[in-house]
């Protein structure tokens, strides 16, 4: 099948590009690839936001149709599964079993292979790190045909390479992970208000030891003493002693794309003032169905159409440590100061662990999220006075949700995607990679 494939999560990019949809994980390689003709990109479920799972004028590898679970030991937890199959299947099948994945974004829809690609992370990095790290093995299918099996004993260069490789060194086939013990669904959450930006860090301080899962809105319409505002979300997994008859929350689709994006000034005063607001009480807790604590977007399927036609950009920094206060400062304030602000403004702080990846995004420091409207120079010119922030904090930017960086914010970013690059299979590229490496 030719065309242009289904859209990265952002809806900003369209590329030409062939389908070529894998039902079955021993299946031979399109025949292009297989000659040498052109290059192949394995896609997941398309959530990447930005142009890393785009593969322009190649070859899209569709594996959603990888969806077999292989094997799982009910003694120690450890998953075999293909590598389409859904983070949103395994907690489907596993939860009511008292078994949770170990690290969740913030979407369930994403595939096992698009995880370990982009070696994802959620709300409790700074306990146990990225999926990444929770990966025993996996079968490795490259452009000439050669099957590996790769873990942290055999075909190490491999394993590390591929964990946050952007799906560059081959085909995941399949992949075994460890799943962890959890007494039931529940969550008990508690949410707290803060004034500022000094807030969030004195909460971090305090809930880092004490919860598993942390992360904070803000509200980056801010300014002055108000500057980085927000709520702070805070959780464990309940105890069997919870209570139960909870209820999960109903999804409902987004229904179309407008013709204008309903993201504006007007909506983003509007909503910010009233999200932080939303509490009377400065804290709260309730224990919690564990979807809207790790995936309160899910519950509204296709919510990036509300962008509209010309879709958006997120924009997902990771600050070291020692800079992460001044730099995250002067991020909001310009992001203040330029009227384009966020619906969807996340704020926290990445812990200590380290993951094997080369290319892993997280770093022992602070992590900003953004989502921005798509429009067009004026969005840009604000991205070039963020991405010279980043740098000269020593930060980077995460290839999962970029569209834009150039390569030298990448490079500097990635000491060591040079060293990566000696394990790129040469059937393997991206929109993504060719932009921050071959066009720069």
């Amino acid at each position: 099948m030719t065309g242009f494939s289904p859209l990265s999560w952002g809806r900003a990019l369209r590329v030409p590009q062939r389908l070529y949809f894998l039902n079955d994980r021993h299946a031979n390689w399109p025949p292009r690839v297989r000659t040498g003709g052109g290059t192949c990109l394995a896609f997941g479920n398309g959530r990447s936001y930005g142009d890393s799972c785009l593969n322009a004028h190649g070859e899209l590898l569709m594996t959603r149709g990888l969806d077999r679970f292989l094997n799982f030991d009910p003694e120690t937890g450890l998953l075999v599964c293909e590598s389409g199959v859904l983070l949103a299947d395994i907690l489907r099948l596993f939860v009511p079993q008292g078994w949770f994945l170990p690290v969740t974004p913030g979407t369930r829809y994403v595939t096992v292979g698009g995880a370990i690609a982009n070696d994802v992370h959620g709300k409790n990095h700074h306990v146990a790190g990225t999926f990444g790290m929770h990966v025993e093995r996996f079968e490795l299918l490259r452009s000439d045909g050669t099957r590996l099996i790769c873990s942290r004993a055999d075909n190490h260069g491999l394993f590390a390479a591929t964990i946050g490789g952007l799906g560059l060194t081959g085909l995941i086939t399949w992949a075994a992970l460890r799943l962890r013990r959890i007494a039931n669904p529940w969550i008990d959450a508690e949410t707290v208000r803060f004034r500022n930006l000094d807030g969030f860090f004195e909460l971090s301080d305090e809930s880092d030891r004490d919860y598993e899962y942390t992360v904070s809105w803000i509200d980056c319409s801010g300014r002055g003493k108000r500057l980085g505002r927000g709520l702070f979300m805070r959780g464990n997994h309940a105890p069997a002693s919870a209570p139960t008859g909870l209820h999960r929350n109903r999804e409902f689709t987004f229904p179309f794309v407008p013709p204008l994006s309903l993201v504006n000034p007007l909506s983003l005063k509007i909503f910010n003032t009233l999200y932080y607001h939303k509490q009377l009480a400065t804290e709260t807790r309730v224990v919690q169905h564990y979807e809207p604590f790790f995936h309160p977007l899910d519950g509204i399927l296709e919510w990036n159409r509300m962008y509209g036609p010309k879709g958006f950009f997120q924009y997902q920094c990771a600050i070291p440590m020692a800079s992460g206060r001044e730099a995250t400062a002067q991020l909001l304030e310009a992001i203040g100061r330029s009227g384009l602000g966020s619906f969807l403004a996340v704020l926290k702080r990445f812990g200590s662990p380290v993951s094997p990846g080369l290319l892993s995004f997280p770093l022992h420091g602070v992590t900003l999220a953004l989502d921005f409207p798509n429009r067009g120079p004026r969005l840009h010119a604000l991205f070039e006075r963020l991405d010279a922030i980043v740098r000269a904090s020593g930060g980077r930017l995460y290839p999962a949700k970029d569209g834009r960086m150039d390569g030298s914010l990448f490079r500097a970013g990635y000491p060591q995607c040079q060293a990566f690059s000696e394990w790129i299979d040469p059937g393997f590229s991206s929109s993504f990679w060719r932009r921050v490496m071959e066009s720069s």
